[in-house]
């Protein structure tokens, strides 16, 4: 009786862990569309929700156009970021050396505005995919780094000493101490630098692009047509949801022992 409640309980949480956030994003639309109607604000203002759908339907090809193009460049420059990130988080995080001379370069680094590097980055490659696919990459790169050396940093150093007095080469304990253990703060840090990555891309897009949705919304944004606009925003509000639950699904999978 006890396992069959359990079993209850872990599926209404899922449940409600999917219906509950549904039904709020309801109520705020359906609180939105009669705010704007009973308020009577202008479209060029604040558009309601039918109006952004409206629009959506009008310039679909537009918005997967350039959607898709936003896409690629966060996909890439996030690829990047994950390989640079993780092998400056294993450098920092086992080397001492590494760590007194490259973490304050990458904390110093970190602090510039990356938007004020988007007109260097403009200059160099041009007004196309190159500046906001980098954008992605400086933005995201550095959470991965510096959780993935936090993750090695805090290795118990009692289980590296059990393992080295059973002869354990360094390799081996990495894969079994300092890989695992690494994981969990890995993953965190990838749930935050693809929304980095997505900001990145946006920012240079808006500054310097031909195409992407930060392009996009600008251009609409001085036509006036801000129902297109909050297309956009919504169109990447998914895409960010999209790569987020990503990660998630493959968190519960890959390292299901940590929960």
């Amino acid at each position: 009786m006890s396992k069959q409640f359990k079993l209850n309980q872990i599926f209404y949480s899922k449940v409600a862990s999917f219906l509950l956030p549904f039904l709020a994003t309801i109520l705020l639309l359906i609180v939105w569309e009669f705010g704007v109607r009973i308020f009577q604000i202008p479209q060029f203002n604040l558009p309601s929700p039918s109006s952004i759908y409206q629009a959506a339907i009008t310039y679909s090809s537009q918005l997967w156009t350039n959607a898709w193009r936003t896409l690629v460049t966060t996909t890439i420059g996030f690829l990047l970021a994950i390989a640079t990130g993780v092998f400056l988080g294993f450098l920092i995080g086992y080397s001492r050396i590494a760590y007194l001379t490259l973490y304050p370069i990458l904390v110093g680094f970190n602090t510039i505005p990356k938007v004020a590097l988007v007109p260097l980055l403009a200059v160099w490659f041009g007004a196309n995919e190159i500046p906001a696919t980098l954008t992605a990459f400086l933005l995201a790169f550095f959470p991965i780094a510096v959780n993935v050396a936090l993750g090695l940093d805090t290795v118990e150093p009692e289980m590296k000493d059990v393992l080295r007095s059973l002869g354990a080469s360094q390799l081996e304990v990495f894969q079994k101490v300092g890989w695992p253990h690494t994981l969990p703060y890995l993953f965190a840090s990838l749930k935050v630098a693809a929304s980095f990555a997505f900001v990145g891309s946006v920012i240079a897009e808006s500054v310097a692009s031909n195409g992407g949705m930060g392009y996009l919304i600008v251009a609409a944004s001085s036509n006036f047509d801000v129902p297109l606009a909050f297309a956009g925003l919504l169109a990447l509000s998914i895409l960010g949801i999209l790569l987020y639950g990503f990660f998630v699904i493959l968190e519960k999978y890959a390292i299901y022992w940590a929960r």
